[in-house]
């Protein structure tokens, strides 16, 4: 039987659309949907699409491949070519999914899935408190090396996805008519935001609060007064010593969870632009020469912490690649962010004004959380980033129209 157009465009969209969803669970399965999706794309002769960021994306890539070019280790330094890959996410959403409610059943999938991951992320952490008490330790002292991962491998990584997702479905559930109070979001959000708060992850914690104050602010402004209130019964009840991990954001326990060792390997990092502020020391090289570019002043040993790169999303990318390669890619971010606050002051309402607002309060999130990790260089937050940011665009450009299908 001969396959049609049409058939090969269906497939193309289901395909990207699970390659988003299968992000939340297995990178691999996601790129190899991906893949699929880019052939079944390129076999239904249908016009494939770009949002208009693609001269700083362009930009981006040059002096990446550049950067490495120069490097001193131009081998080790092809998985950030190879993760150019991921960006073709952007071209598949944006050319297969065409309607709100194509975006808003997307949402919901990986909604139902990331929740999935949320509830197992859930009964990880009953499982360290019930290890805690065997082995006769303090669980603050005993969870802190080893947090819930849910699917992911790392509680950074499961938190980045957590957070994208929870402010696009807080977005539908507020702005959008027909989600508006949708039970079942609803109960995506709770599940989600428990994951959030018991992952620990202080800079997830303020970035997601700060999204959530977006979305507050342009729905009900007096709702923005009511968000500290969760966060003081938590501390007030004090579950499982919540209390003491915020107040470590300003009075840590130690080499528990300090952040003294980030603002070192910033300094490094900062060493790092300043004696090769073109084109940085090249991709990978900021991992293997860290140690190196420590001040001398700092005392040894030095304190705990992972010294894999300088937890600075910008620095590490002016120190990997140079100034030059992170201005583009600034630039990119702020053409994105430009682009959908235009739209949403100039026509957008109903579902295409919640994807604009979900779509900048997960900016908001991603790049806040960026001063303090390098969020975008993990391909399982950067493809769901790329994947939202395609959607806002496709809301962008729905926002003038009208199409029953969406109400």
């Amino acid at each position: 039987m001969k396959i049609t157009q049409l058939q090969f465009e269906r497939a193309a969209f289901y395909l990207t659309c699970g390659s988003v969803a299968a992000i939340i669970c297995s990178i691999a399965v996601s790129n190899i949907l991906l893949a699929l999706a880019l052939a079944a794309l390129l076999l239904s002769n249908q016009r494939l699409r770009f949002p208009p960021f693609w001269i700083p994306l362009l930009l981006f890539f040059a002096g990446t491949v550049t950067a490495v070019m120069l490097s001193a280790d131009a081998h080790a330094g092809r998985p950030a070519i190879r993760k150019f890959f991921v960006f073709l996410i952007v071209l598949l959403v944006y050319s297969t999914v065409r309607s709100l409610g194509q975006v808003r059943w997307l949402v919901t999938v990986c909604a139902g899935l990331m929740s999935l991951s949320a509830l197992w992320s859930l009964v990880q952490f009953a499982r360290k408190v019930t290890e805690a008490r065997a082995a006769g330790q303090p669980f603050y002292e005993y969870y802190m090396h080893e947090r819930i991962s849910g699917f992911m491998s790392h509680w950074m990584t499961l938190g980045g996805q957590e957070m994208i997702v929870l402010l696009m479905v807080c977005a539908l559930v507020l702005f959008a008519p027909s989600r508006r109070w949708n039970p079942w979001l609803l109960a995506s959000m709770g599940v989600i935001g428990a994951s959030i708060a018991f992952g620990w992850t202080r800079i997830i914690w303020f970035a997601t609060f700060c999204g959530l104050a977006y979305l507050a602010w342009f729905w009900k402004r007096w709702v923005v007064a009511l968000l500290p209130v969760p966060v003081a019964l938590l501390m007030i009840v004090n579950p499982f010593d919540f209390r003491e991990r915020v107040i470590s954001a300003f009075r840590p326990h130690g080499d528990t969870d300090s952040n003294e060792f980030r603002v070192i390997v910033r300094q490094a990092g900062v060493r790092m632009v300043k004696a090769h502020p073109w084109f940085g020391l090249g991709p990978e090289q900021v991992k293997a020469q860290l140690t190196a570019w420590i001040p001398p002043e700092v005392p040894r040993p030095l304190p705990m912490g992972w010294y894999g790169h300088v937890h600075n999303l910008y620095v590490q990318y002016a120190a990997e690649r140079g100034i030059p390669t992170l201005l583009a890619f600034l630039w990119m971010l702020g053409k994105i962010l430009y682009d959908f606050i235009r739209e949403l002051r100039r026509s957008a309402a109903g579902e295409a004004r919640a994807i604009l607002h979900g779509a900048i309060a997960m900016m908001i999130g991603v790049l806040i959380c960026g001063y303090y990790e390098v969020n975008l260089g993990d391909s399982e937050v950067l493809i769901l980033f790329l994947s939202v940011v395609a959607c806002g665009y496709v809301a962008a450009e729905q926002a003038t129209r009208t199409d029953p299908a969406d109400a």
